[in-house]
């Protein structure tokens, strides 16, 4: 299965799963069952199926034949080159190439100089008049090529200037921009591009991530920090005629191989083996030289070199366009592909899968909880009419007398569960006071005035050092709170099930660890790229600063942003099937009382109500059937057995056995 196919077919299998929770919600709609919270889970889980993005970012030094393999991989369609391969540098700033439905053909590129506005790519991205826009001939190749190539655009600016922009200069070229003998030195003319035409893949939602070299990359920390993290996969390329170099292994340590174990999707790639094919050599002292060549990357990357592919993306191009497959196969293209999809499609499937399971499976077993709970109810209506044929009126006047004392009992425990709700909004408060964007900005600003007001390194440190330590003790603060929440709903919870036979599980837990280790993840990329001897000694403090709030200040507020956002979807629904099972207990009492009113009022009303409340039974056994039938059609669309669904059906047995 090609490339092309296997994102076609995660892309039909994100579908089917979008149709099937969105007839879920219609049916619980049609059907008047859950509330306005189980409706917005449902829509973000339809929201976050539709966005779905696969990202996959090729990094390597200049002239290692990243922009050919994109080629090869994604655009031998168009039988030429689209994006520009030549010797030197091709990419000068991150260039994004992706499609949103409705969106128009174009190319949007942001000027450097935005970087004098302190905002990061992402603010900006969200304000159009920021970039400059040219509509894309998308149907046209001259087109394509001609646009691709503005990535590559330079501009020569004085040594001062380009500091002021982030770039780093250094007059023998290693560690930054080498000046020119005019003193100049060269710059890209773009921050960032992104490029947006209508490609079968890209259609699919895969979004290809084209980075510059080195220096670009260093002077650009949003990339490093956020984007190439969050990237599914990432293909660090080497060029087989130079092998591991210098700048080589600087990208890989500090952009691409950040910790001890290795990520999934983090492929390293062994470009321009045609180099080998000399004419003089028979193929097996060919392949001989590749292995060679494979294990020495592998031990100077220390990874395993089972993850290192050797390519050669030129002639995988020329073989795509000209459809000579023995070439293809020469070039070993379609290993890359296949080990690509193997590592990327599965494990982004899973996630998508489990976190599209954990939302569905949740609601159903509610819906389900409910259904029963109205089943238990109308048998129990439906037991008491039952034993008042052929009773008198005393008999009926008892009745009514146990059901109002049931009802006063209830409405006594409604006292306590409007405590447990005011002490819930009170620890709803203290959470999102820790967690909230207002302890963030205030912890933002505090810092900010410490390194400002520093006059030595170490106070800068110390205040960068001290922003990370805070937000960690809100995290810790805003988990006991979590955990104190948690404890008083599982005792009302519990209260409730025992006391008046409300059918409810235990709350759903939640952890933070996910938002600390995103803590670690951006403190490590500030202790290698800002916290060090050397940058605290050569960069002067205000600049020091503004990156230090351009990029971790940033990526921590995305962190709490997220958190903050999980967090109010978890409250709103701990309390939902609480708050459902209440307002549904109450409506049966009422319509219990007023059954028997009726009754003893007229009892020749009797065998009427008897047939209602039957004719209600067989309707509530048939929604358990089609919430049944719903869940199975989830299960069967994503991939996952029933077996998680069958305590929640053992629960339905017991209704339906009584």
């Amino acid at each position: 299965m090609s490339l092309v196919d296997q994102f076609s077919a995660y892309s039909q299998w994100r579908a089917g799963a979008s149709s099937a929770v969105a007839r879920l919600r219609q049916w619980l709609a049609r059907n008047e069952i859950g509330d306005a919270q189980g409706d917005l889970r449902l829509q973000y889980v339809l929201d976050r199926l539709r966005d779905d993005k696969l990202t996959v970012a090729f990094v390597a030094e200049f002239s290692r034949g990243k922009s050919e393999l994109i080629n090869a991989i994604f655009f031998s369609d168009y039988g030429d080159r689209v994006l520009p391969s030549a010797a030197g540098r091709t990419t000068m700033c991150p260039t994004e190439l992706q499609w949103n439905a409705g969106a128009r053909a174009e190319i949007r590129m942001l000027p450097i100089r935005s970087r004098a506005t302190h905002a990061s790519v992402s603010d900006l991205k969200r304000m159009p008049e920021e970039w400059l826009a040219l509509p894309l001939e998308s149907g046209s190749v001259a087109a394509l090529q001609q646009a691709f190539s503005r990535v590559g655009e330079t501009e020569r600016v004085s040594q001062d200037e380009a500091r002021q922009l982030g770039f780093e200069v250094d007059p023998k070229g290693e560690t930054g921009l080498r000046p020119g003998a005019d003193e100049l030195v060269e710059i890209p003319s773009w921050r960032h591009a992104v490029i947006q035409f209508p490609h079968p893949l890209l259609e699919q939602g895969l979004v290809v991530l084209d980075t510059p070299g080195l220096n670009a990359i260093g002077a650009e920390p949003e990339l490093t920090l956020s984007l190439l993290p969050n990237a599914h996969a990432v293909l660090f390329i080497l060029a087989a005629d130079t092998g591991v170099t210098q700048s080589d292994l600087a990208i890989w340590r500090e952009y691409v191989h950040t910790g001890p174990a290795r990520r999934k999707g983090r492929l390293v790639v062994l470009n321009k083996i045609d180099g080998l094919w000399d004419g003089l050599r028979d193929d097996a002292r060919i392949c001989e030289e590749i292995d060679r060549q494979v294990a020495s990357v592998a031990e100077t990357l220390d990874i395993d070199a089972r993850h290192v592919f050797p390519v050669s993306a030129q002639k995988g191009l020329v073989a795509r366009i000209q459809r000579e497959q023995a070439l293809l196969e020469r070039s070993r293209l379609s290993e890359l592909e296949r080990a690509l999809t193997e590592d990327l499609l599965p494990t982004k499937q899973e996630i998508v899968r489990d976190g599209t399971l954990a939302e569905t499976d949740d609601l159903i077993a509610q819906t389900r909880e409910l259904l029963d709970a109205r089943l238990a109810g109308l048998r129990e209506q439906l037991q008491e009419l039952t034993d008042l044929r052929g009773k008198n009126q005393s008999v009926i006047e008892y009745m009514m007398r146990k059901i109002r004392s049931e009802k006063t009992e209830f409405e006594q425990g409604l006292q306590k569960y409007y405590a447990v709700r005011s002490v819930f909004s009170n620890l709803t408060n203290n959470l999102l006071a820790h967690l909230g964007m207002d302890a963030l900005r205030d912890e933002t600003r505090r810092t900010r005035e410490a390194m400002l007001e520093s006059t030595f390194s170490k106070g800068l440190r110390a205040a960068m050092e001290g922003f990370f330590a805070h937000l960690r003790s809100n995290l810790a603060r805003s988990s006991d709170e979590i955990t104190e929440i948690t404890r008083m709903l599982d005792s009302m919870y519990k209260r409730f099930s025992v006391e008046h036979g409300l059918k409810l599980t235990a709350p759903e837990a939640f952890s933070t660890l996910r938002y600390e280790r995103e803590l670690d993840r951006l403190e490590a990329a500030f202790n290698r790229q800002i916290n060090t001897a050397l940058a605290l000694v050569t960069t002067e403090k205000h600049a020091l600063t503004q990156k230090f709030f351009e990029t971790v200040a940033v990526e921590a507020r995305r962190t709490f942003e997220v958190a903050n956002r999980d967090v109010e979807h978890w409250l709103r629904a701990v309390m939902s099937p609480l708050e459902t099972q209440v307002r549904e207990y109450q409506l049966q009492l009422k319509r219990r009382l007023e059954s028997v009113k009726r009754i003893h009022q007229a009892t020749d009303t009797l065998e009427d109500r008897v047939a209602e409340l039957e004719q209600a039974e067989a309707a509530m056994l048939a929604q358990l059937d089609e919430l049944a039938g719903l869940e199975a059609a989830i299960r069967a669309v994503l991939g996952a057995t029933m077996a998680a669904a069958a305590g929640g059906d053992a629960g339905d047995g017991s209704a339906r056995a009584a």
